[in-house]
């Protein structure tokens, strides 16, 4: 089986796919990762839609059809002359077991599971008829490797990749997928002879974020204004009606989830867990569940307090699309089809994208690493506070503080402009105030350097030298290669 040739990015996934095809023992492999992120795309083009048996679950059906889609797929596989009934899953595996054993022993009986978690219903036992079936038979053998995902990441992590059950320990492989980075995501573009320059694709990735579907949904012949209007403002835009599906999709109690998301999208700079619990309606226990999941997903990005390991981390709600959708979409009550033409020059979209630029740079660290020559260096990247004692004191953010072995930390200030950012007299005094405040504050002994991330640099002038160092877009869109 080559690698494949649709596929961008995902080397190191194909690689482990690669690995386990040729293994000389029967492997379990999970892929898992957000709704629409491309994880049955990876599997159907490294297998090339060549299985010995593939299933996908059904999202809210009860057990009986289950079961019935799963005979169906097994008619289909063993070219049965007629539907056989399963009772339960006990049965469905039995009859998956005597279809396997069929097969001649030449190759690896490749078995496919889409959508695992719609398959395990309540009162159903399939998770502990699939305990059977992969113990008592499939892990005997040397001869099988079976591929389950799911866009329920919580069931996925709690029921395979961590269970303390009858699978504990039996995944041989989990392959968790990310959202595309810039570099990724403009590869993608170029293979769909996409002509939109990086400040385009840029842009386009603080609505989509890095996810391999919303970028499919492109039509690259259209500007990308008229994209946004086509997908998210015409009357049922697929990426309007997408919102209620995605969280419904990947947890149960959805309502919970989007309260806190709703909750981070008011609050941009982030909040810590005991802001969040005191604003939210359910209680604390709950909380770290869904907390716990939402990071898992992607979804929201959690980092310490400069000195604060794990006490008052910050979480920041990092799902590009939902921010987009609560900000643009949601409250939008206009009917107008081009409303995102008529508005995308606004002072409102101009500084909605100040704020989305920072966590394009946050979700970036390692292209900001690279560029600054420290991608060998251990390094702790964080958030800084400080919040003034009294009236007479001035508090401070900065939202990425890179902390460094060598003995020296980069205060990051990110700007996004249409051109190079000047550096205005004011903003200079400003960002001299809050690295001092910071070196009286912290008591460090390191080096603070004071770093300007900017989409095309700073332009030549009377404060320019105020960033000791500087990283622009291109550098963002750097490869993957640490």
């Amino acid at each position: 089986m080559g690698m494949p040739m649709n596929l961008i990015g995902r080397n190191r996934e194909i690689e482990e796919l690669d690995r386990c095809l040729k293994s000389d023992q029967s492997e379990f492999v999970v892929v898992y990762g957000r709704r629409r992120v491309g994880k049955t795309f990876l599997v159907e083009e490294f297998f090339n839609r060549q299985y010995d048996f593939s299933f996908v679950g059904g999202h809210n059906l009860p057990v009986k059809k289950q079961l019935r889609n799963f005979a169906k797929a097994i008619k289909h596989y063993a070219h049965l002359p007629k539907l056989p009934e399963f009772a339960d899953w006990s049965d469905a595996f039995d009859s998956l077991t005597g279809w396997i054993e069929s097969q001649s022993s030449d190759h690896k009986k490749v078995i496919f599971f889409d959508e695992m978690p719609w398959i395990d219903t309540p009162k159903s036992d399939f998770v502990e008829e699939f305990e059977n079936f992969w113990n008592g038979w499939a892990a005997r053998r040397k001869d099988i490797l079976f591929v389950a995902t799911g866009s329920a990441t919580s069931w996925m992590i709690d029921k395979l990749v961590e269970n303390q059950g009858g699978l504990h320990c039996r995944i041989t492989n989990s392959i968790y997928l990310n959202p595309f980075t810039l570099y990724e995501s403009e590869q993608y573009l170029r293979a769909r002879r996409c002509a939109w320059d990086r400040y385009q694709i840029l842009q386009a990735y603080m609505i989509l974020g890095g996810v391999p579907f919303y970028w499919s949904l492109l039509d690259t012949r259209l500007s990308l204004v008229q994209n946004i209007d086509r997908l998210f403002f015409r009357k049922n835009a697929l990426l309007k009606i997408e919102f209620d599906e995605l969280y419904n999709a990947l947890f149960s109690h959805a309502e919970y989830y989007i309260q806190v998301v709703q909750l981070l999208a008011n609050h941009k700079e982030g909040m810590t867990r005991s802001e969040i619990g005191k604003q939210v309606h359910f209680d604390g226990k709950m909380l770290t569940v869904v907390l716990k999941n939402l990071e898992r997903c992607d979804f929201v990005l959690r980092y310490s307090q400069l000195g604060n390991k794990v006490k008052d981390a910050i979480y920041r709600l990092s799902d590009f699309y939902t921010l987009f959708y609560f900000k643009y979409v949601q409250a939008n009550n206009s009917l107008d089809e081009q409303w995102w033409s008529k508005h995308f020059n606004s002072h409102s979209v101009e500084s909605w994208q100040g704020q989305t630029f920072e966590l394009v740079c946050m979700t970036h660290v390692d292209a900001i690493k690279q560029k600054l020559g420290i991608a060998g260096i251990a390094t702790e990247v964080s958030a800084w506070r400080y919040v003034p004692k009294n009236d007479s004191e001035k508090g401070a953010q900065i939202d990425m503080v890179i902390s460094r072995a060598d003995r020296a930390i980069n205060l990051c200030e990110m700007k996004f402009a249409l051109g190079k950012y000047q550096v205005s007299a004011d903003y200079a005094d400003c960002i001299r105030d809050r690295a001092e405040l910071f070196r009286t504050k912290t008591k460090t002994k390191y080096a603070v350097v004071p770093t300007m991330v900017t989409t095309y640099g700073v332009a030549e002038g009377a404060n320019s030298s105020v960033a000791q160092q500087e990283i622009t877009m291109e550098d963002l869109f750097r490869g993957n290669t640490l």
